[in-house]
C-alpha cells in the first residue's frame, strides 16, 4: 500500500513537471531547427540565432528592457527593504495598517489595474511616457516583492543581536548598517533577484507606460507573435530562459558558498 502511494506521488509530481516544462523544452529544442516552419523539423541549425544577432529591433529591445530591469530591480530593493524594515522594526506605529496594505496591494491587485492608475497618474501629471515611466512602473510593482522576501527574513532574526551590538555602544545606525543589514543580505539579494526577473517578464504594465522609442522585448515579441510565430523568436525565447537560468544558479551557488562560509567558520 505504502509503494502504491509512492508511485503516485511520483507520477503526479512527474505529470506536473512534465505540464510546466515541456513547451519550454519543445520551444528551446525548435529555437536550433533548420525549418521557417516552426511545427516542422528540418534538421539542426543555428541560423536562427545568427538572424536574431542581425535583428536590430530585437537587441534594441533586449537592451531596453536589461536597463529598465536593473535601475527598477535596484529601487525596487531600497524602497522594499526600507518598508521592510519598517514593519518588521518600528512596531504598531501610528498608520501601519494603512502602510502596511498600500504595500502589499499590488501582490493581489491585477496587473492591468496597477497598469491603468499609472497611466492615468502620468496623464494627470502631464509625465511623457517612456523609458523613465516603465521603471517607475516595475518599481511599484517589484517593491511589494521585496518587502515580503525581506521582512520574513527580518521577522525571524533573533533581535537580541541588535540589542546585544546597541548594549556595546553601537549608534542605531550602525546597528542597521552592521548588524541588520548583513543579516538581511540574502533575502535582499533574493529580492533584488525576484524584482528583476519579473521586471525581465513584464508585458501588461509595461505596455500601459511605454512610450516611443521604449518598447521592451515582451512587448516586441508580442507584436511579432501577432504576425505569426516565427524560429528567430523561439530563439530569442530561448535566450531569456538561459540567462534567467544563469542568474538564478549563480544566486544559488553563491548562497551555498555563504551557507560553507558559515558552517566552517
Amino acid at each position: 500500500m505504502i509503494g502504491r502511494a509512492t508511485t503516485l506521488r511520483i507520477a503526479t509530481l512527474a505529470l506536473g513537471f512534465a505540464f510546466l516544462y515541456a513547451p519550454i523544452a519543445l520551444l528551446v529544442i525548435y529555437s536550433f531547427n533548420a525549418s521557417r516552419l516552426v511545427t516542422v523539423w528540418g534538421g539542426f541549425s543555428t541560423r536562427w540565432y545568427v538572424a536574431l544577432l542581425a535583428d536590430e529591433q530585437i537587441l534594441a529591445s533586449a537592451s531596453v528592457s536589461l536597463r529598465i530591469a536593473l535601475l527598477s530591480a535596484l529601487i525596487a530593493t531600497i524602497l522594499g527593504t526600507c518598508a521592510a524594515i519598517a514593519l518588521a522594526r518600528f512596531g504598531a506605529f501610528r498608520g501601519r495598517a494603512l502602510f502596511a496594505s498600500m504595500i502589499f496591494a499590488p501582490l493581489v491587485l491585477p496587473e492591468v489595474i496597477i497598469g491603468l492608475s499609472l497611466l492615468l497618474m502620468f496623464v494627470a501629471l502631464d509625465i511623457p511616457r517612456g523609458f523613465w515611466t516603465i521603471v517607475i512602473g516595475h518599481a511599484t510593482m517589484g517593491a511589494c516583492f521585496v518587502t515580503v522576501v525581506v521582512r520574513e527574513r527580518l521577522t525571524g532574526v533573533d533581535r537580541s543581536i541588535e540589542e546585544a551590538a546597541a548594549d556595546l555602544g553601537a549608534s542605531p545606525a550602525q546597528t542597521l548598517l552592521r548588524v541588520t543589514l548583513p543579516i538581511a543580505a540574502p533575502s535582499i539579494m533574493a529580492g533584488y533577484m525576484l524584482a528583476f526577473t519579473l521586471s525581465l517578464d513584464d508585458f501588461v504594465i509595461a505596455s500601459f507606460t511605454s512610450g516611443p522609442g521604449s518598447s521592451t522585448l515582451p512587448m516586441r515579441v508580442y507584436s511579432q507573435v501577432r504576425l505569426g510565430v516565427s524560429p528567430e523568436i523561439n530563439a530569442v525565447s530561448t535566450l531569456m530562459v538561459a540567462f534567467v537560468a544563469m542568474l538564478l544558479a549563480g544566486f544559488t551557488g553563491m548562497r551555498a558558498l555563504r551557507a560553507r562560509r558559515n558552517a566552517a567558520s
